[in-house]
């Protein structure tokens, strides 16, 4: 079943490094406008597992015989899994991590769609998950009305109904012996009693899951009396009213709340950006720049990396403690001679998110392109 990406699990992938053989990542592109059959989807496989085996012989020297063998056995152990086991099941983005000789072997189908590619190396490449962080995961979906009271929590790309408290309220006509007045009276008190059962719901999950974002779907009759039964953290976590359909289901509201959890995500950036320029202005915890970042994230002072599509840059790191620079020669710590990194990006991400940061690509702002695209905000 396909999945959402998380920083605990990043986290998990960003810690390991290969000590006996070698790591091998796999991506591979599975939107249906990209590999609409299974035969496309096949042939990519094909072509990139024959490439990732170039690059790993090219790459060899310095490799012991096991390693070698190893590696070989880890690609056709990824080809055999495509033969026999693997299982779009609505997927659009499929990745896979293995170290055989190492005991790893992670295959992961994905919710969103990641560009192909194969990388050998000892860790596992992780910039193409990055972006797929979040995307509203755990965000709450209420449907409220008179009777309605149903609850979903965003999990993997679906709305799953975790909670429902509708109410069957008696109908307006159907007041028997009761005056038209009084009646009504009943129904308005039964319907009160269940909108505040419903916001009570509310805030228990709210509190619980430590505010998450809170999408509420309802009329704009119900919306005033509901708001009063709602907590004051329940109401600071809501991002969006809107309405529906009396018989929506979860995938029209998903549809439906979608563009919220992006309007969302578009404000945190913009929040985090400006608390950047701010620390950056004044020569506070911000890191600018390739030489400040890399230096931050070898310190584990990187509390959110920030980083834009042009941040493109070489590094060279120490083989033996992992520490980070913008220019060669040995180590200043071990005296090590340090390595050339093609794509410094990636170690910078293994280096903050296993140091317990996270990453922040931008999307839209473009506040970075006088500092080399890459900066952070840092712990002290």
């Amino acid at each position: 079943m396909a999945e959402s990406v998380t920083w605990g699990g990043l986290r998990e992938l960003a810690e390991f490094q290969a000590e006996k053989g070698c790591a091998i990542s796999l991506y591979v592109d599975l939107d249906p406008s990209i590999a609409p059959t299974a035969g496309d989807a096949d042939a990519r496989v094909s072509s990139l597992l024959h490439e990732g085996e170039r690059r790993a012989e090219a790459n060899s020297r310095g490799l012991t015989h096991n390693q070698r063998v190893g590696l070989r056995d880890d690609f056709a152990r990824i080809r055999a899994f495509f033969e026999n086991d693997f299982d779009r099941d609505g997927a659009h983005g499929l990745a896979v991590f293995t170290a055989g000789l190492d005991n790893v072997w992670r295959p992961r189908m994905l919710i969103e769609s990641v560009p192909d590619g194969v990388r050998v190396g000892r860790d596992f490449h992780l910039a193409p998950l990055v972006p797929l962080v979040g995307r509203g995961e755990g965000a709450l979906v209420a449907v409220v009305g008179r009777e309605r009271g149903e609850l979903y929590r965003l999990r993997s790309g679906r709305l799953d109904e975790i909670a429902d408290r509708s109410d069957e309220v008696p109908g307006r006509h159907d007041q028997g012996g009761w005056s038209q007045a009084r009646y009504q009276r009943h129904i308005e008190k039964l319907v009160g009693e269940h909108l505040r059962e419903v916001g009570e719901e509310l805030d228990r999950r709210v509190r619980r899951m430590r505010s998450p974002k809170l999408i509420l779907v309802s009329s704009e009759e119900t919306r005033p009396e509901l708001e009063d039964h709602l907590a004051k953290e329940t109401k600071g976590a809501v991002i969006g009213w809107t309405s529906a359909e009396a018989h929506a289901g979860p995938s029209e509201l998903l549809a439906l709340t979608s563009p919220f959890l992006e309007q969302a995500r578009a404000k945190e950036e913009a929040e985090v950006v400006d608390r950047w320029r701010e620390e950056a202005g004044r020569g506070g915890r911000a890191a600018s720049g390739w030489a400040a970042t890399l230096e931050a994230a070898s310190d584990a002072r990187v509390d959110i990396l920030l980083y834009q599509d042009n941040a493109q840059n070489e590094a060279w790191q120490c083989p033996a403690c992992g520490r980070l620079s913008a220019s060669g020669g040995q180590c200043p710590l071990d005296g090590t001679e340090t390595d050339r990194c093609e794509d410094g990006l990636d170690p910078t991400m293994h280096q903050t998110i296993a140091n317990g940061g996270t990453v922040l690509p931008l999307s839209a702002r473009r506040d970075l392109d006088p500092v080399e695209g890459i900066g952070a905000l840092l712990r002290y």
